[in-house]
């Protein structure tokens, strides 16, 4: 039998890539999510918009591969490393560094965030990104002790950290990192601190 052809396979791996890098770059400068267009990216990725298309099938594909891409060292170490986002950690110290971890990647990825978060559907809790930090972090709520509802407890948490209020306090408000790292982590501690003992009645 031939050999199968190789070429247009490893062709559109480098297009993948090319397309990959360049709407990084020209993320990391936008003022807007609406731009970069696509038509920025594939001229800034010396491809056409068709072989963009045939990649990513549209512009919110092309922005859920980018986001996967540089969420990959997060993910690696909530899903392996050590504490504070790793599995060994105690789950109210790991449910604070989980949020935290949220918080920091959109901060560091606003642009980003806030276009995936508005794109399709225009419901972030629809996303798959979405789904799997809830999962997690349910996960992670129903080991604290006296802790009700860890499914609606991981909505209203992750709320917090939604890239539309993300870029609110921090672009509209101009609120400092450290600030609302700082007031994440109240609020945090406040929602999954352990429940008090139960008092008991003197028997005397």
């Amino acid at each position: 039998m031939p050999e199968p052809e190789r070429k247009p396979r490893k062709d559109a791996a480098r297009n993948r890539q090319a397309v990959l890098e360049a709407a990084d770059a020209l993320f990391a400068r936008s003022e807007s999510p609406e731009e970069p267009t696509t038509a920025d990216i594939a001229a800034a990725a010396g491809v056409g918009k068709g072989t963009l298309f045939r990649a990513f099938g549209d512009r919110a594909g092309l922005l859920r591969a980018l986001y996967e891409a540089r969420l990959e060292p997060v993910r690696e170490a909530v899903e392996a490393g050590p504490p504070p986002l790793g599995p060994a950690t105690p789950p109210q110290e790991r449910a604070l560094a989980v949020l935290d971890a949220v918080l920091c990647f959109k901060l560091d990825n606003r642009r980003l965030a806030l276009a995936l978060e508005e794109s399709g559907t225009g419901s972030p809790y629809q996303a798959e990104h979405y789904a799997r930090w809830h999962d997690l972090l349910r996960s992670v709520l129903e080991r604290i002790p006296g802790l009700a509802d860890a499914d609606f407890t991981a909505h209203a948490l992750l709320a917090a950290t939604r890239a539309d209020l993300v870029e609110q306090l921090a672009g509209e408000e101009g609120a400092r990192r450290d600030r609302l790292r700082a007031q994440l982590a109240g609020y945090v501690t406040r929602v999954v601190a352990p429940a008090p003992a139960p008092h008991t009645c003197d028997p005397r």
